[in-house]
């Protein structure tokens, strides 16, 4: 009964290792493809991710909140925004993304496509 024991410990931490091991690999992976977004104070206006949309009212419906200006950047990647609705808060930077004010979209070019001729 005690080598029966002794071989569960060894099980188990061969399991704690395997798990160890995976979370690694994941926290890398994870890691590889975060975007760093940089935003200026005072000018960038920025969109905010709206976490709480709840999916049956209104399923089509944007998740981005209307523009706001960033107020403060902060060291640790937070961003304080300011909007006329709900004044200034702090928000993570990646629950944020920018929202181009005045660029114009190219036109894009349109083809017509012929009746198919008949044989």
């Amino acid at each position: 009964m005690l080598i029966q024991l002794c071989e569960l410990d060894k099980l188990q931490l061969g399991a704690y290792e395997h798990s160890r091991i995976y979370k690694e690999m994941a926290k890398k992976w994870h890691d590889k493809h975060l975007i760093e977004k940089r935003f200026e104070e005072g000018g960038d206006m920025v969109l905010l991710f709206n976490l709480r949309l709840k999916l049956l009212p209104g399923k089509l419906r944007s998740r981005w909140s209307r523009p706001s200006q960033v107020a403060k950047v902060l060291p640790s990647g937070a961003v304080e925004v300011w909007s006329e609705s709900t004044g200034t808060s702090t928000i993570n930077g990646q629950r944020l993304k920018p929202y181009l004010v005045g660029q114009l979209i190219e036109k894009a070019t349109i083809y017509s496509l012929s009746d198919p001729v008949e044989r």
